[in-house]
């Protein structure tokens, strides 16, 4: 899970506002779920519960898709097709083609297609993970090129019929860009998201005040934070080593993998914080960065419009994008 911390100070007052058939935009309202082996949570201001509960429902339906651990979904299907043609809904082809996309821009480093070798690393297991086959991992990354991804309309190919998607590295923060559509159709103008620790804010606070989002200090306790940034309407997505890790003769194994070995990648970065407009673009972009380390991450955020980023590497030194980046490091 992306440990990004919220702070926020304007108490909820779920029961006061559900009583109300016009709630004040000084009320907020919450709902949590658990999707995506994660926690959710939505906090708007002057809405009503049944907007809420159904961007919970919204993340119901898209696990049901987007998930490859469930047997049912349309990239399960994919996934099993051995390499044959399968038809899916709108959401999921534009979700694939997008991955596609960031596959192209990152020159492969971020691959929906890691799943080969992604499965066969366990780092929720604890004292049991373990360090995958050298061979059977070095099979594995022969399958993983996103080039091999066909989407045409509605119709997802896999060139390689061993090859597999794993749309976790940009399922959270498409999600989460969905959600935020549907409360601004719904006319809601202040409301946080949160997907796991995928942050993102429609509008600011209704005080006319940004959100501060605080930023998880790497290996530290949770809630231990080492920078704040201040949004309004903008996504907040961190990458790191520290979020899903074992340890094993005194080295970590972490979930962020390099794509053309399996191993987990080691750039010098502890951490990449990615603020944007869209939250898939900080999903794919956080894990995009990281793997490409500083240096070229940072070349690499500068020559993107509308997106910054804060970079924290291994000696818990903090480097950011632009001096204008409104982050305070504590």
């Amino acid at each position: 899970m992306k440990k990004i911390i919220l702070f926020l100070t304007a108490a909820v007052t779920a029961l006061t506002a559900a009583a109300c058939s016009s709630p004040r935009k000084s009320e907020s309202l919450s709902v949590t779920g658990m999707y995506f082996d994660t926690v959710v949570t939505v906090e708007a201001w002057g809405t009503d519960m049944d907007t809420l509960d159904q961007c919970m429902e919204m993340c119901r339906s898209y696990e049901q898709l987007l998930s490859a651990h469930i047997e049912t979904s349309e990239i399960s299907a994919v996934n099993h097709a051995k390499g044959q043609p399968v038809t899916v809904s709108e959401e999921t082809a534009e979700l694939i083609e997008l991955g596609y996309q960031y596959g192209v821009l990152s020159g492969g480093l971020f691959d929906i297609t890691i799943a080969p070798a992604s499965s066969l690393w366990d780092f929720h297991d604890g004292d049991n993970a373990h360090i995958p086959d050298a061979e059977e991992l070095s099979e594995a990354v022969s399958h993983i090129d996103y080039r091999c991804i066909r989407v045409d309309g509605c119709t997802v190919t896999l060139a390689d019929p061993e090859a597999a998607i794993d749309l976790g590295g940009i399922a959270k923060g498409y999600i989460a860009d969905q959600i935020k559509k549907y409360l601004e159709d719904e006319g809601v103008e202040h409301a946080l998201i949160n997907l796991g620790g995928n942050m993102l804010a429609v509008g600011g606070r209704y005080d006319g005040t940004d959100f501060q989002i605080g930023i998880q200090k790497p290996f530290a306790e949770t809630g231990t934070v080492l920078a704040s940034v201040a949004i309004s309407g903008k996504s907040v997505v961190s990458s790191g080593n520290y979020e899903r890790y074992f340890e094993q003769d005194g080295d970590i194994y972490h979930h962020i993998l390099n794509p053309a070995t399996g191993y987990p990648a080691d750039t010098g970065l502890n951490q990449v914080t990615i603020i944007s407009d869209s939250s898939a673009q900080g999903d794919a972009l956080s894990t995009t960065c990281f793997l490409l380390g500083l240096d070229k991450g940072m070349e690499l955020i500068q020559s993107l419009d509308g997106v910054e980023a804060v970079f924290v590497t291994s000696d818990m030194k903090v480097h950011v994008s632009s001096e204008d980046l409104p982050v305070t490091i504590l």
